[in-house]
């Protein structure tokens, strides 16, 4: 165990006492968002992020010491375990060097050297790396028998021996990879045959292309390893083959004769077909894995501003899924996203009956006394809420333009199918538009993370990684927020602590059965939810005007008997100490302090009871793009624009300025000085001013300048 604790602490500087006391949590099947709530006295006020790198880095050890058996066991086997080598195997930290020892042991399909050894040229091989004999022809022509036929054959065979001594040498592979490290170059050309090609355009830029690839940036890997990929360039990782071969030799030739010049001829063979190939290919994955890292970072961050986006509450919506041909498919949702009604009006070509569509959605407004109205951003999008702002309602009816990304995706789900089972995939997709300016948490946990499109290579990155790193952030949203526990589907269920997809069907189950919870006690009673998944869950699952108000809150049931001698000590109930900032205020915190609660954990319960289930978004707000703006010929260089952040990368972020092309506002003109990270300045969803800098309408390309 304390091997795994020098390991995390060597990799992350985080006090060791808070390390221990984490993975002791871990290994009780705590999650991430109940550890950094509720077990703060434990870990030493670490954070999910701290806990999250405490989480990758103890995988990892875990995955190091599995290899690790795997490879003693199988050399083992071979009869070539000695204890120095078993010492080395068990003392090494990183799987490059524990892969390196065992190279050698490695079971290798039928190579040059494997042949060699059949013809009886490894003592020849030994011979020629004394580097002190004299006469090596007339060694050589002892050797020619069976295949051997001549002595350059045994002399050749005996250098592919070599060549592979070589090639397992663990002090030439580093070398060689420090080599790389530093001086690697990555180099494109296109593919002549595929210069022309439509979707080559794209990558041109890289059509005669070099750059060092140790600097090169996330994206621009991305985009050359999946041009590559796609057939339209070749690619190759170059160095100075000239110094890196000086090098090996340096280290290998120690005389100046006949066995040395076989040596050097074995150490060029060595170089191009066994170290470059692999050693280039691994620095490569490397890079790769450094560039997922970074895209997945940033589809993360990009993941976690969406979901914590501004909900317009429990608000009666009015949603349209524009279209043209096919028309505008509108939906009317209770407070709650509950269907009421839904039909199709044709205010665009080639019906234009724009009267009978604002005479229709007029009516609709009154007979389901709408608050709000949702006008999904994809094709149509524009043409529409003109129209809708040419209605005169009766009163303020707020028009709000919702993202659709990934709503056709939702639309065609199974958990569309079951929560709409008599509707088709249009009625489905309005439906997500209304629910996503509702409550966008609940609804984008539907789909799949990295369907929604707020990434850049998604398809190109570690899946499994991609997948480990968005199921994380949704779930650390999901329980920042918390949920009602009595409207909450069962998706959004699925990502409370402790709760799962299994017993998110239970809960949901047990409540339609049952009826509503009416307190956090009633919680237990769900079939198979035993007392970890409640003590895990319990503090992100709300009921409203529940029969104690700490239901509704984020005071855990364990902390009830605390908040409760707080209210007595100052005379007054539970009722009343919520919300009362002046009698709050006079409460000291350290009064309180016992064994099992602390001062971190009853600071967070103060600041909770001044305002229970507060919502950390912020509230949505109405936005309108420049009206005389409908497509790119309307833009010109100076103009200044409304406009939303729609995506984030590494190397800027994308605007949407109301027409069908997103603008690019490039990391060097979000601020004046030096920007390291996009983030630090806009998110996504915000609401910004922009300026154009350059329009290119042949290419649909816009380049933007954030101006406030």
């Amino acid at each position: 165990m304390n091997q795994l604790f020098n390991y995390i602490i060597s990799n992350t500087n985080l006090p060791s006492e808070g390390i221990k006391n984490t993975v002791s949590l871990l290994n009780e099947d705590c999650t991430i968002p109940f550890i950094s709530r509720y077990r703060k006295e434990r870990t030493g006020n670490l954070d999910e992020v701290q806990i999250g790198e405490i989480v990758k880095y103890k995988e990892q050890f875990e995955a190091l010491e599995k290899r690790k058996t795997s490879i003693l066991k199988a050399i083992e086997e071979q009869g070539e375990l000695t204890p120095e080598l078993q010492k080395k195997i068990n003392d090494t930290s990183d799987l490059i060097t524990l892969e390196d020892l065992y190279l050698p042991f490695k079971k290798k399909r039928k190579t040059k050297a494997e042949t060699a050894r059949k013809n009886g040229l490894e003592p020849l091989a030994k011979i020629i790396m004394t580097q002190n004999v004299s006469g090596l022809s007339s060694i050589a022509l002892k050797y020619i028998k069976g295949e051997i036929t001549s002595e350059e054959e045994a002399l050749e065979g005996a250098r592919h021996i070599i060549s592979e001594w070589i090639n397992e040498r663990t002090d030439v592979r580093n070398s060689l990879r420090r080599q790389l490290e530093r001086f690697a170059v990555i180099a494109t050309k296109v593919v002549k045959s595929k210069a022309d090609d439509e979707k080559a355009q794209k990558f041109r830029d890289y059509f005669d292309w070099n750059e060092s690839l140790s600097r090169i940036p996330s994206h621009r890997l991305l985009a050359i390893l999946r041009a590559t990929s796609e057939g339209f360039l070749r690619m190759k990782i170059e160095i100075d083959d000239e110094k890196a071969l000086y090098k090996i030799e340096e280290r290998i030739i120690r005389s100046n004769n006949e066995c040395a010049a076989q040596i050097k001829l074995a150490i060029e063979d060595a170089y191009k077909r066994l170290l470059f190939p692999a050693l280039s290919n691994e620095t490569l994955g490397i890079a790769k894995e450094k560039a997922d890292q970074t895209a997945i970072e940033v589809f993360a961050k990009n993941l976690k501003q969406l979901l914590l986006g501004s909900p317009l509450g429990e608000k009666r919506v009015l949603a349209i899924d524009p279209g043209i041909r096919s028309g505008c498919k509108i939906v009317c949702l209770d407070a709650q996203g509950g269907l009421k009604h839904n039909e199709t009006i044709y205010p665009h070509p080639p019906k234009n009956d724009a009267t009978g569509a604002i005479k229709k959605i007029s009516t609709l407004v009154e007979a389901y006394k709408i608050d709000a109205i949702a006008i999904g951003n994809g094709t149509a999008s524009r043409e529409t809420e003109t129209i809708i702002r040419r209605i005169h309602f009766n009163r303020d009816i707020q028009v709000f333009v919702v993202s659709e990304a990934g709503a056709s995706i939702y639309s065609a789900s199974k958990i569309a199918r079951d929560e709409f089972p008599n509707y088709d995939v249009t009625v489905r997709g309005s439906v997500s538009i209304g629910r996503r300016l509702q409550d966008p948490l609940a609804e984008l946990v539907k789909i799949d993370a990295k369907s929604i499109g707020v990434g850049q290579y998604q398809h190109d990155v570690d899946q499994s990684k991609l997948k480990s790193s968005l199921d994380i952030t949704v779930e650390l949203c999901v329980n920042a927020v918390g949920v009602n526990i009595n409207t909450a589907s069962t998706s959004l269920l699925s990502y409370v602590s402790g709760i799962g997809p299994k017993l998110a069907e239970n809960i949901v189950a047990y409540r339609d059965d049952q009826g509503a919870f009416t307190s956090r006690n009633n919680i237990k009673k769900v079939p198979r939810l035993g007392g970890k998944a409640f003590e895990q869950a319990a503090g992100f699952l709300r009921i409203k005007e529940a029969k104690n108000p700490l239901d509704d809150s984020s005071v855990h049931p364990e902390s009830y008997s605390v908040v409760q001698q707080m209210a007595k000590d100052q005379s007054v109930a539970v009722s009343e100490l919520i919300g009362n900032k002046t009698i709050l205020q006079k409460i000291k915190a350290e009064q309180y302090c016992n064994e099992n609660i602390g001062l971190p954990t009853l600071k967070d319960i103060l600041k909770e009871l001044e305002k229970p289930g507060l919502d950390i978004r912020e509230e949505a707000k109405v936005f309108t793009f420049n009206q005389n703006i409908k497509t790119i010929t309307d833009l010109h260089e100076g103009q200044l624009l409304p406009g939303i952040v729609n995506n984030i990368t590494n190397f800027g972020c994308f605007v949407d300025v109301g027409i069908k092309e997103s603008g690019l506002i490039h990391i060097s003109n979000l601020a004046d000085a030096y920007v390291s990270d996009v983030s630090e300045h806009v998110h996504l969803h915000q609401q910004i001013i922009v300026k154009v800098l350059d329009v290119d309408v042949a290419r649909k390309r816009i380049q933007l300048k954030l101006y406030k």
